[in-house]
């Protein structure tokens, strides 16, 4: 299999209770260590966002970002400053895809700018092009 083929949470180390193959406590019985699954962006959902924040950094208002992948959400966080909160954040909500729509982009304020079921058009929130208006 080649590195290409493999999505980016696949490439961490096994946790540690399945390294040592200790059981762990769950729900009162002791079983064997079970993987916990992480929701993870796609790799086109990473093109996009990534795409994005290409330009982004050409144009000088990004600079750092980080990607955090949690139980229940994935994170993508927009940073001014490497030493600052985030500006922006893209997070990924699968359980609330039939709702009010999986993806969001949250303001450093936390302040949801859109939320949607299309990352395109919730991205289009931070990829609005300045017009010009002449009088």
């Amino acid at each position: 299999m080649d590195l290409g083929e493999i999505e980016p949470s696949q490439l961490r180390g096994p946790r540690r209770a399945e390294r040592d193959g200790a059981p762990r406590r769950r729900g009162g019985s002791w079983r064997a260590a079970v993987p916990v699954s992480e929701v993870t962006f796609s790799r086109r959902e990473l093109d996009r966002i990534l795409s994005l924040y290409g330009r982004k950094v050409a144009a000088g208002e990004w600079r750092d970002y980080a990607i955090d992948f949690f139980k229940d959400r994935a994170v993508f966080s927009v940073f001014r400053n490497a030493c600052e909160a985030p500006i922006y954040r893209i997070e990924k909500h699968p359980r609330l895809e039939r709702r009010q729509g999986a993806y969001s982009v949250i303001s450093a304020t936390g302040h949801i700018v859109r939320r949607g079921q299309e990352l395109e058009r919730v991205l289009g929130a931070l990829d609005r092009a300045l017009h010009l208006v002449a009088s």
